[in-house]
């Protein structure tokens, strides 16, 4: 028997792969398939089921390519209702693999038709809980996304999850390994440990969720408190694993390299969004004007969801060199499939053309310290959790994620002065600001954790795990 793991960082999620005696089962497949099909075919096995744990909101699963490349059946817990062909499994249910078996335990309140996958050795011993979103590594399944489609509060669906873990979970013997299909970063729970693998008789002891004296109400309250809006590109990837989609391969090939007279063309009459995925460093020495920044090698796909609002927005590529087709495949991740294609040897490329560019102005956390002496303004676009812990004396909470709705607050002539926890975020939403005109944006470099090496006053600090 043989289980590996196969975790995105960007997404923060984890696919399975299991095989026994050349049988495979693939559990919430990521949406470029062909790494399992290779696997499967370097040990000479054969992928004989598609496991999906539920309709997922954060990414676009690649569950219906690969059943149209390997001919393997998609299954479902009860309750799924898939437009295209699949197995809706009964509660209970049992799938033989080799010589080892998976068993649908049908664990609703996440979504309705939530469920865990339960691995028995070939001795038919309890060995590993594939839970999905219904178990996490320090917390439990957020029970308010589903509840529009379920006709349901969330706190009628919390309910529910209490006693799916209570009775299909934490049944379990301590020892059975613990595979979520989520860790920390993942917007589809609020307090997920940065571990990726545990065991039941961890989360016992450990997740405040599954406290053996909870009562029902308090799961109710516990679990739903502090919930956060879900992000704005979660009911899209529903509907597509729900009613599929193309081909990422398709997408790819599709995608062309435009000079960058042709890019400037295609922009110009298109209206489509140049996405720029450089460093946020390359981005703010230079880019082209109005183009909005999302780093590749941050939280890309999450960004770019709770950005870009409209998954069918044309969109043309600023990339690293060689990069090109990973960040088509990173967008498609996350349902954003109308890549039309990239600029032909990068933002050099359009410098050497002669064409107009434009940068971000940054400062030091010590030149903002000076500057703070006199009355300027400042943003902080972090996270409300990480504001609530600790912020800068005086300076409103204006998240990222919400940028939009803060327009007004920004100053149109003086300048004023933005940060985040590192750098990242706060190029991001000054590539936004400045696309609607904010050339008064001034970048904080080096974020909060620059400013803290300074004598910039700021709030006492609170433990984030005590923030209600």
């Amino acid at each position: 028997m043989k289980i590996e793991q196969i975790y995105t960082g960007c997404l923060a999620q984890g696919a399975y792969y299991i095989e026994s005696n050349g049988e495979v089962a693939i559990i919430d497949p990521l949406r470029e398939v062909q790494q399992y099909v290779d696997k499967a075919n370097a040990n000479n096995a054969k992928i004989k089921y598609i496991f999906e744990t539920h309709f997922h909101a954060d990414f676009v699963s690649g569950h219906v390519t690969l059943a149209e490349k390997t001919g393997a059946p998609i299954i479902y817990g009860p309750y799924a209702n898939p437009s295209f062909e699949a197995h809706v499994a009964k509660d209970g249910e049992v799938f033989q693999l080799g010589e080892i078996t998976i068993t649908c335990l049908h664990t609703p309140g996440h979504t309705m038709e939530s469920s865990c996958y339960l691995l028995k050795d070939k001795d038919g011993n309890d060995y590993a809980l594939f839970s999905g979103d219904t178990l996490f590594l320090g917390d439990v399944g957020r029970p308010d996304l589903a509840q529009k489609a379920a006709d349901m509060t969330q706190e009628q669906l919390a309910g529910i999850l209490f006693d799916s873990l209570r009775t299909k979970v934490m049944t379990l013997a301590d020892e059975v390994i613990v595979y979520p299909a989520h860790g920390a970063g993942s917007a589809c729970g609020k307090n997920l440990s940065k571990e990726t693998v545990g065991s039941i008789g961890d989360q016992k002891a450990t997740n405040y969720a599954l406290r053996a004296d909870m009562t029902r109400d308090e799961f109710i309250k516990e679990v739903t408190d502090g919930l956060l809006p879900p992000p704005a590109y979660f009911p899209m990837n529903v509907k597509l694993n729900k009613e599929g989609y193309e081909n990422v391969e398709d997408i790819i090939s599709e995608a062309k390299a435009y000079d960058s007279k042709t890019f400037e063309f295609i922009a110009n009459e298109t209206d489509a969004l140049i996405l720029d995925v450089r460093h946020q460093d390359e981005y703010s020495k230079g880019h082209i004007p109005k183009s909005i920044f999302i780093g590749i090698d941050g939280q890309f796909a999450p960004w770019v969801g709770a950005l870009i609002l409209d998954y069918k927005q044309p969109i043309l590529l600023v990339t690293p060199e060689g990069r090109e087709e990973e960040t088509i495949t990173r967008l498609s991740r996350v349902g954003y499939d109308n890549t039309l294609g990239y600029l032909d040897g990068g933002f050099e490329a359009w410098k050497k053309a002669g064409l107009e560019y434009d940068t971000i102005i940054g400062i030091t956390a010590s030149e903002l310290e000076t500057k703070m002496q006199e009355d300027v303004t400042v943003f902080d676009v972090r996270k409300p959790g990480e504001y609530q812990s600790e912020h800068i004396e005086n300076v409103a909470s204006t998240p990222l994620d919400f940028l939009n709705d803060h327009l007004a607050e920004f100053p149109k002539e003086d300048n004023f002065y933005i940060h985040c926890a590192g750098g990242y975020r706060s190029v991001i939403a000054a590539s936004i600001l400045k696309a609607r005109g904010f050339h008064n944006v001034v970048d904080v470099k080096g974020g909060y954790a620059a400013i803290k090496e300074t004598g910039i006053k700021r709030t006492n600090y609170v433990c984030p795990s005590t923030l209600k």
